[in-house]
């Protein structure tokens, strides 16, 4: 299966999971994930994983030849890769405002097509996030209108400011956390609460390698 091998790759180049998650530009949750068989990765990630390792794309994702080196990886099914949209700024992304010009298309993997229509790409700016979510990161938003507490989302904030942070809610609160702890936490009580909208949830984090 595709963890087992990331997981030899891994071992055999002698890096850790956390090592490997900053070549990638991901959290090392994310690398744990992969090697657990919680998460696949989508196809961008796919082709930096195969650089990393200087191994060809087919080793990954090709189930006859991993079968000959003694091993079994789960094959990506294409009808599950769809191209979604990357837009520069969550504003952009969600409708927010009038400029909402696709700067390209990324292969991405869904599992339930049903709702690839749900997912879009965003281009982030800033260091809020980070080291999770870098400045120049892309991230994969689902639409959804409401997050579980603890979850990292893109949030409306009176219907313009758009902005990427983990949210928690209180018994008549919501707070919106920023990774980087330079920045303060952002609380909205009582009737506050209204001029906050989820939009969506982040999926995924990806960045271009150095």
């Amino acid at each position: 299966m595709f963890k087992d091998m990331l997981r030899t790759l891994r071992i055999k180049a002698g890096m850790n999971q956390e090592e490997l998650a900053k070549k990638i530009g991901c959290a090392k949750s994310t690398i744990s994930m992969y090697e657990n068989g919680a998460r696949e990765p989508n196809f961008e990630t796919l082709e930096a994983i195969a650089d990393i390792f200087n191994v060809d794309m087919s080793t990954l994702i090709d189930r006859k030849q991993s079968q000959n080196q003694n091993n079994s990886i789960t094959i990506l099914p294409s009808d599950k890769i769809f191209m979604r949209p990357l837009y520069d700024s969550v504003a952009a992304g969600i409708g927010a405002v009038a400029d909402n010009t696709i700067l390209t298309y990324i292969p991405t993997f869904i599992s339930n097509s049903m709702e690839k229509d749900m997912y879009i790409w965003v281009n982030v700016q800033g260091d809020s996030m980070s080291p999770l979510i870098d400045d120049g990161s892309k991230i994969l938003i689902k639409k959804q209108e409401s997050v579980d507490s603890g979850q990292i989302a893109v949030v409306l904030i009176d219907g313009e400011e758009a902005v990427v942070k983990k949210v928690e809610y209180g018994s008549d609160y919501v707070t919106l956390i920023s990774i980087n702890p330079y920045y303060p936490p952002r609380r909205f009580e009582g009737k506050e609460v209204l001029r906050l909208r989820v939009v969506g949830l982040v999926k995924e984090v990806s960045k271009e390698l150095q």
